[in-house]
């Protein structure tokens, strides 16, 4: 079963706009499914297949005469041999939607394509389902929590329980999960992470102990809505501060992690300088720390890291889909303990949202918001709270309770 994803107008959007589009994304996100379902009738090659490889590497030219465009051409991360030809292929027809491409190492190949392809390529991320998604929601929209987003949003809302909704967050977001739903959870994550380590790491970096490589990997989702702190992990995992550095960019270059910036001006002299972790997708950080349950991760210790990481990556996706792929997302917090969950900036306006695991949100739950009226230079926008209340109400002439079924 295929589940219609957003991305996909915004696939065909940047094949009118350029010769060739790149879907990066993790591993099992949907990268080869939504592209099939956007070429339909179009070539299609896998360089997976390790004879079709080795001709895309050793005589690219010729490749390229085999498989004329418009074709969709999977993994190309593989042979990073075919950028100069797809370039030259594409000068010379002098038209857009030539070229399809998917890729699961999105940093690794980005040296090739900006050499290669500047001005020719339309670059896509792809994460696992969003919510939306998986509810069939047909809204597209970026998440702004203004009153015309909310507007629009309420005409196509579905209806959310909590327990349904701690059941996706413990299964996590990959399609394959949906799509056949009797695939056995345990299984599907052994099998992902050893397929992950198998390929995608060693790929990117020669990483010699894949048992502690996992190690590092559980570390790191046991810190999911964490500041980063290298040393601690380092010193959790029995490894070096380069080498957790060294990781944590092949856990951000596949897909796995995203880092969330600290928002910086230069009127703000106390606000930290370290971003927060999130795992893109929580059924696999729920996999890695053993919450192999619904109920058991909704009344466990990190309930509320998994909720807070649960809606950060799906306002990322909601990004992601409209062809966003550096997302103007940011979080704040000083010296004196203001904090504020997420700020989204828009038409230089922040928006400042509070992330809160509990149905009984309160006015000093945004207290903090007010540290951004503060700051020369910008202006802040309506905000609110995104939590488990089942309905909007005003907290403040300009911010919400935002249930979290509304991203």
């Amino acid at each position: 079963m295929y589940y219609k994803r957003h991305i996909e107008s915004t696939i065909k959007k940047a094949a009118g706009m350029f010769s060739a589009v790149l879907v990066t994304g993790a591993r099992q996100v949907g990268k080869t499914s939504v592209l099939k379902e956007s070429t339909k009738g179009l070539s299609y090659v896998t360089l997976d297949d390790q004879l079709v490889l080795e001709a895309a590497r050793n005589a690219p030219g010729t490749f390229l005469l085999d498989n004329t465009p418009p074709v969709f051409i999977d993994e190309i991360q593989y042979a990073p041999q075919l950028f100069p030809y797809i370039k030259m292929r594409a000068d010379e027809e002098g038209r857009n939607g030539l070229f399809y491409l998917s890729g699961s190492q999105q940093f690794q190949m980005m040296k090739n394509v900006s050499e290669s392809l500047a001005g020719r390529l339309g670059i896509l991320n792809l994460a696992g389902l969003s919510l939306r998604e998986i509810n069939k929601d047909s809204f597209t929209d970026i998440f702004i929590p203004s009153p015309d987003y909310f507007e629009k949003r309420k005409n196509s809302l579905k209806k959310l329980n909590h327990e349904k909704l701690w059941e996706i967050i413990q299964r996590g977001s990959m399609p394959k999960l949906y799509a056949e739903v009797n695939s056995d959870w345990l299984m599907f994550y052994s099998a992902y992470v050893k397929t992950y380590i198998e390929r995608d790491v060693h790929d990117l970096s020669q990483v010699g102990d894949s048992l502690k490589f996992i190690q590092f990997m559980t570390s790191v989702a046991g810190r999911t809505g964490q500041l980063l702190n290298m040393s601690s992990i380092a010193s959790d995992i029995g490894i070096s501060i380069p080498t957790v550095d060294r990781w944590l960019s092949i856990l951000i270059s596949s897909g796995i992690i995203f880092l969330l910036r600290p928002y910086s001006n230069n009127m703000i002299k106390r606000a930290v300088k370290t971003p927060k972790l999130y795992f893109l997708d929580t059924g696999l950080a729920a996999y890695l720390l053993k919450w192999n349950t619904r109920d058991v991760l909704k009344n466990g210790a990190m309930a509320g890291a998994f909720f807070e990481t649960f809606v950060i990556s799906e306002i990322i996706k909601s990004f992601y889909n409209n062809g966003i792929i550096d997302p103007p997302l940011y979080f704040y917090r000083d010296k004196e303990k203001n904090e504020i969950d997420l700020i989204i900036e828009h038409n230089r306006v922040l928006h400042p949202i509070e992330i809160k695991k509990h149905a009984d949100p309160r006015p000093q739950d945004i207290k903090s918001f007010n540290v951004i009226d503060k700051i020369q230079g910008v202006k802040r926008g309506s905000g609110g709270i995104i939590c488990l209340y089942d309905k909007i109400i005003s907290l403040s002439e300009t911010d919400k309770v935002i249930p979290v079924s509304f991203i």
